[in-house]
């Protein structure tokens, strides 16, 4: 699944994990016009985000 495709909220991990860490899972931000790309923040850290195109692959198929 494409990051484009999920809502703002959305939980996801980057690898496919059937059983993720906290420290695996990160949310789906806003959209930031000024780079072209999505915020991102981890789960268990909200001082750590990460900018990521709409066309990166990640994964919402785990139990969490």
């Amino acid at each position: 699944m494409k990051l484009k495709e999920l809502k703002k909220g959305d939980f996801f991990t980057r690898k496919a994990l059937a059983e993720p860490n906290e420290s695996q899972v990160w949310i789906r931000g806003e959209y930031d016009r000024s780079q072209g790309k999505y915020e991102c923040v981890r789960f268990d850290d909200a001082n750590r985000f990460a900018y990521l195109k709409g066309t990166a692959e990640v994964h919402t198929d785990f139990v969490f």
